[in-house]
């Protein structure tokens, strides 16, 4: 179902902007991020996203460490 311009405007202005990407996982990998989810009771895109935080900030720390 299709929003309406005035919807989808007022949902832009309510959170940072994101973009969008399909990543795909082998099926066992899929299964433990869905398990995850539903255990902390988020969303999958919620436990990739945080999962990739948290690995950009251990590789800045780490680059940080060489230098």
């Amino acid at each position: 179902m299709k929003r309406k311009k005035e919807e989808r405007r007022s949902m832009k202005a309510r959170g940072p902007s994101l973009v969008r990407a399909s990543i795909s996982f082998p099926p066992n990998l899929y299964e433990t991020l869905e398990e995850i989810a539903k255990q902390k009771k988020v969303s999958l895109a919620w436990v990739v996203r945080d999962a990739a935080e948290k690995y950009v900030a251990n590789e800045a720390k780490e680059e940080t460490r060489r230098i």
